[in-house]
């Protein structure tokens, strides 16, 4: 096993390593947010041991953005000394899988690691929804009402722009930039390309989702 500490404090660390590297298990080190999301570009972690307070990015922050920038779907176990229902709330709705307060024991450390460890991954960091559709943007699979979708590249690219939006309406100019960037397409390539994601989004379906407004855009409406 291979876990990442996030902590601010040496002697801490020091205390959590010696004692998980008698039970077999790899520890890197970060003493802050940036650290860890540094680490984490290019190293792969069973867990993540993660502080709350500590300089340049503290651990709630560090965790939301894990989660809905990074993607990242390593499961996070906060520590901290901050133990009020409103702190744990936080580290819950930025991400995290569990939450040991100080002090601790370091065998219950142990436990709980090994504990996230072996339920692997998260499933539900990725994914981005709007009324029944869902969008994994790791694997590109796209189902409504847990249908699956067949889409081209350039379609997944056109109902991601829609899904992150919705129900906000989306201009063709932003839509074509976001999905097209500095080669545009033909004048009927994106009206073709939306009219593919329609008839895939709404086969089979009463309702339809995908709405265009005349002379504005388009938009995803529940």
């Amino acid at each position: 096993m291979k876990i990442l500490i996030v902590e601010d404090n040496p002697q801490i660390i020091e205390t959590i390593s010696d004692y998980l590297s008698l039970e077999d298990i790899t520890v890197d080190c970060a003493y802050h947010g940036e650290g860890a999301i540094t680490l984490l570009k290019t190293q792969q972690y069973d867990v993540i041991v993660m502080d709350i307070m500590m300089p340049k990015r503290d651990g709630i922050s560090t965790a939301s953005y894990l989660r809905t920038q990074a993607h990242c779907d390593t499961p996070i176990l906060f520590l901290t000394a901050k133990d009020t229902l409103e702190d744990k709330v936080a580290a819950f709705s930025a991400g995290g899988d569990d939450y040991l307060v100080k002090p601790f024991a370091l065998q219950e450390l142990y436990l709980r690691i090994q504990a996230l460890a072996n339920r692997g991954p998260r499933q539900d960091i990725g994914e981005i929804c709007f009324a029944d559709i869902v969008i994994n943007t790791q694997t590109q699979v796209v189902t409504r009402d847990s249908h699956p979708i067949k889409l081209s590249r350039i379609q997944f690219l056109i109902l991601q722009a829609l899904v992150k939006k919705a129900p906000t309406i989306i201009n063709k100019q932003e839509l074509i930039d976001t999905v097209w960037g500095g080669e545009p397409p033909s004048s009927d390539a994106l009206r073709s390309h939306v009219y593919g994601v329609r008839n895939a989004i709404d086969k089979h379906f009463s309702t339809s989702r995908l709405e265009t407004i005349h002379g504005k855009g388009y938009r995803l409406k529940a």
